[in-house]
C-alpha cells in the first residue's frame, strides 16, 4: 500500500495522520576495493587494463570513440564516486530492462550505448577486448556487493523537482561563476597540450544528443553532488537545475537515432519534458543544426576513405 494510499484511508476514518509514517528501507552502503588491492594476477590484469580504458578511453579505445571525454569524465574517481553512477553499483543490476531501446539489455549493450551517445563514437561488438576489460574492471569493483540489489549512492542523485522552472539566464549565471573558469566560456572544456583536463559540455567535442546526460534530471542530480568540482554540494538544488537547462540547452552533435526529421526524433526518442531536443531556445531549434554523430570517427574516415 502506498503512503499516499494509507494517508487517504487513515482521514477517511477520521483518524489523526501522522507526518512521520514509515519510511523506505535505507539502501545498502557499499565500499569499493581500492587500487593498491588489486591481485598481481593475470585477472589483475585484466583489471587493470580495464580501469586504464575507463581512465584514458580516447586513447586505449579510440577506434570506438568520437570525442575527447573518458569513461571518468560522467563517472568521477575512477568509476568509485557515489552519486557519480559509480560501477560497482551498475554493474550488480545487469542484466536488466531499459525503456530506452525496450528490451532487456546485457552489461556489455549497457557499455555499447555508452560508447554510442556518451563517447559520441560506435559499440565495440559484445566480445571486443575493450568490453571485456571494462566489464572485468566492474566486476572487480563490484566483486563482494549484494547482486540485484539498488546500493546508495547508485546511478546519479534524484533532486525534487525545482521551486521555480529551470532557467536559461540564471543557469547561465552560475555557469559564468563556478563552471567556465574548468569547462570553459562556451563549453569548449580545458587541455593541458593534447591532454583534456577538463570536458566539453556542449559542441562539437561533447555527448551527443542520446546521451543520458542530456536529460536536465540526470545532468543537475549530477552537478549538485559533485560540482563544482573539489566543492560539491555547493550549489543549491535551484542552481543545479538551472545550471543543467543551460548546458543543455546548447547545441551538440547529433542523436545517432535520427530518423527523417527533429521533431519526428523527438516524437520517438525525446519525448519528456526531462530533453531540451527538439525545443526553441533562444530563436534556436536544439538539434536543428547538430553535426553528425561520429566526430573524430568521421573525420579520421574522410582522411582515409574508408
Amino acid at each position: 500500500m502506498t503512503v499516499i494510499r494509507l494517508r487517504f484511508l487513515l482521514a477517511a476514518a477520521g483518524l489523526a495522520v501522522s507526518a512521520s509514517l514509515p519510511a523506505a528501507e535505507p539502501r545498502p552502503v557499499f565500499t569499493p576495493p581500492s587500487a593498491a588491492s588489486l591481485p598481481d594476477t593475470e585477472f589483475g590484469k585484466a583489471v587493470r587494463e580495464g580501469e586504464q580504458i575507463f581512465l584514458h578511453t580516447p586513447q586505449l579505445a579510440g577506434k570506438f570513440v568520437g570525442n575527447d571525454l573518458n569513461c571518468a569524465s560522467c563517472h568521477l574517481d575512477a568509476g568509485r564516486r557515489p552519486d557519480s553512477a559509480p560501477m560497482w553499483a551498475a554493474y550488480v543490476l545487469y542484466p536488466a530492462y531499459r525503456a530506452k531501446n525496450g528490451h532487456v539489455n546485457t552489461l556489455a549493450e549497457r557499455l555499447q550505448g555508452c560508447f554510442r551517445f556518451s563517447m559520441n563514437g560506435k559499440a565495440p561488438p559484445a566480445d571486443d577486448p575493450t568490453l571485456t576489460a571494462l566489464q572485468t574492471y566492474m566486476f572487480w569493483l563490484a566483486s563482494k556487493a549484494p547482486t540485484g540489489i539498488v546500493l546508495e549512492g547508485q546511478g546519479y542523485r534524484k533532486l525534487p523537482p525545482p521551486a521555480r522552472k529551470a532557467d536559461y539566464l540564471r543557469g547561465g549565471e552560475v555557469y559564468a561563476q563556478y563552471c567556465a573558469v574548468c569547462h570553459g566560456a562556451e563549453g569548449q572544456g580545458q587541455k593541458n597540450g593534447k591532454h583534456w583536463v577538463f570536458p566539453a559540455l556542449w559542441g562539437p567535442d561533447s555527448f551527443n544528443w542520446g546521451a543520458g546526460m542530456h536529460q536536465i534530471g540526470n545532468a543537475a542530480g549530477f552537478i549538485k553532488a559533485n560540482m563544482p568540482l573539489g566543492q560539491a554540494g555547493m550549489l543549491s538544488d535551484q542552481e543545479a537545475w538551472d545550471v543543467a537547462y543551460f548546458m543543455n540547452a546548447h547545441e551538440r552533435p547529433q542523436d545517432p537515432r535520427y530518423t527523417e526529421s527533429v521533431a519526428a526524433t523527438r516524437a520517438k526518442y525525446h519525448d519528456s519534458d526531462d530533453s531540451l531536443y527538439g525545443i526553441e531556445v533562444n530563436g534556436h531549434l536544439l538539434g536543428s543544426d547538430a553535426p553528425a554523430p561520429g566526430g573524430k570517427l568521421n573525420a579520421a574516415a574522410a582522411r582515409t576513405g574508408g
